[in-house]
This record gives C-alpha cells, structure tokens and sequence, in this order.
C-alpha cells in the first residue's frame, strides 16, 4: 500500500469513527471519491439511509488556499439558516490533515451552456434567474456574522493585479491581444463599492438544483469579502454560449445579462461600471484557460482536451476590449 492510500486508510477510519458517533447505532460505509473537484479531497459516505460530503486536506499538503477547508466549514456554518442555501456542516476535524463532513445536498450543479447532461430550455431560464436573485441575498448576508472574518476587501485593483499576474504566465501567442486589455484594464478601475461577501465562482455549475428551484451552493473554495461586481462580472459570463467557442452549446430562451442585472437588482439600482467588471471577468476566464493549456502543452499535465481552448481565449481578450469601447 503506498503513502497515500495508507493516508487515505487513516482518514476514513477518523471519519467513520466521527460520523459514527454522530449517529449511534447506524452503519457507517467507506468513502467513496466523488468526481469532478479540482481542489481538496472530496468523499461521500452513507450513514443508514442519509449520506454526507467529506472534504479533506491532501495527504501530505498544508490547508491553506483551496486546501482549507476548515475556512469552507466556517462560511458554510455562517450561512446555516440564512436565505443562501447552503448544506449543513455535520462534523469539522481540526486534526491534520484537517476535514470537515456536511449533508448531501440532492440536486444536480448544470452550465447550461458547458455541462452536461441537457437541461430543457425553461428550467435552465428560470435556474439562471432564481440564482442571480440567490446572488444578491448572499452579497446580502451580514459581515459581521462569526466565521466570516477574512484579509483586507476585495477590490477591483486587487483582483486584477491578481489576475494579470496569471495572464502574464501564459505565452504570449496563446492570449492574443492580453497585454493591452490588461492595460486598459488599469487604465480605468473603478472606486470599489462597499465590502460584501463573495463566493468567488458563483454560476449554475456550482448550485444545486431540482427543478427550478435552487437547493445548495457549494464549492466555497475561493471565498472572500470584496466588491459585489466581482461576483456578477463571472456569473454574467455563462449567459451566452458565444462566449466560448467551439466549446459552448446554444441554449435558448436563457436570461440576457441584462435580464440577470435586473434580477440581481430587484428593482433597485443598477451598479455602476458593469462593463469594467464584466470585461474583468472575461480576462480571469482567459487567464486560467490560458493556464491550463500551457500546462498541457508543458507535459505538467495530459489533457489533449485542453487544445480546444484557443478560439475561446482569443473570444474572452476580444470581446472584453470591445466592453472597454
């Protein structure tokens, strides 16, 4: 048995023990590896007839970053009974590695127009709305609630700084056109708007839902307390299809980004310099496509998928000019 599964060994037997005294009496089963994630461990294990997430730190890895997932229980656990659905925390082990068990949420996480199975087009419309309105109770949500204490605010000149750092790390040729949007970028950021909190990576792909009815964000890798933009100029991204070419699938009838803002507004103000963030969130995209195929073709990491990308970064850099005027 190598390093890792023996790891792997000793935190199944710290969970089944946890989980057993959870619940005394039931049968606890084995985790089993739930695909998809990218960051941390993520098991499920049933426990009689109900079953829980466990997310653990990587065997042999420190929990900082999108490996804390003690900082997830925390926002999970400040969200618990808000008007954000989120699952609930059942056990948190600060031991290392450190891991955490929650509810299993039903439902299936969808990118209408990336993922997947096929949702019909009036499901995917209504989902799409009824997040943007679960966006803005979450952006909603008081910061002063314990656990949701986190480093300085998020604004627009931090996260671009942040993110021009990962465009830059991406040859050349593959962002075609990266290095002035990255300059007019700074050119004109705008005055942050006050702190609220943040998810990070907030879209259908990561919401559970059944039917149209949203039951559970999750994967609260990345987040923070920032500007609210932040979060819609990312959300705004996965309204049309066109933004990803030669990977997105056309889906009609799904909300405009401008049917979004005015979900998320609800009849209040519209935000200002929307186009600036949405712009923002056009070049993450491309950054971390960017990222990924150079890894590929860099041998870090088999993914002959990864080749699809080009079309779709050279669309995200153009189309976020075009928002620039």
């Amino acid at each position: 048995m190598s390093s890792t599964d023996t790891a792997v060994a000793a935190l199944g037997t710290r969970v089944r023990e946890r989980l057993a005294r959870l619940r005394p009496g039931v049968t606890v089963g084995e985790l089993t590896t739930l695909p998809g994630g990218h960051s941390g461990l993520t098991y499920s294990v049933p426990v009689g007839e109900v079953s829980y997430v466990v997310k653990a730190v990587p065997p042999g890895q420190r929990a900082v970053g999108r490996n804390d997932v003690l900082r997830q229980a925390r926002v999970l656990s400040a969200l618990a009974g808000s008007a954000v659905p989120v699952p609930g925390v059942a056990v948190v082990d600060d031991a290392q590695p450190a891991w955490f068990a929650m509810e299993f949420a039903a439902g299936q996480a969808v990118e209408p127009v990336l993922d997947e199975p096929e949702v019909p087009m009036g499901t995917a419309r209504a989902r799409m709305l009824g997040i943007a309105s679960v966006l803005r109770r979450l952006h909603e949500t008081d910061l002063r609630t314990p656990g949701l204490d986190a480093p300085g605010p998020l604004d627009a000149a931090r996260e671009l700084e942040r993110w021009s750092r990962t465009l830059h790390a991406v040859p050349a040729e593959l962002r075609p056109g990266g290095e002035e949007l990255l300059t007019r970028l700074a050119d004109d950021v705008p005055d942050a708007l006050a702190p609220v909190l943040l998810h990070g990576d907030f879209r259908l792909g990561n919401v559970l839902c059944v039917g149209d009815r949203a039951t559970a964000v999750v994967d609260w890798e990345i987040w923070s307390v920032g500007d609210p933009r932040i979060d819609l100029g990312w959300f705004l991204l996965f309204a049309d299809h066109r933004n990803f070419p030669q990977l997105g699938r056309a889906v009609p009838g799904l909300p405009t980004e401008a049917e979004l803002l005015d979900a998320y507004a609800d009849g209040g103000p519209a935000l200002p310099t929307m186009d600036w963030f949405r712009a923002l969130g056009r070049m993450k995209m491309a950054a971390i496509m960017g990222h990924n195929l150079r890894r590929h073709r860099e041998g870090k990491h088999h993914d002959p998928d990864q080749e699809r990308l080009p079309p779709t970064i050279a669309a995200m850099i153009r189309t976020a000019r075009e928002l620039l005027g």
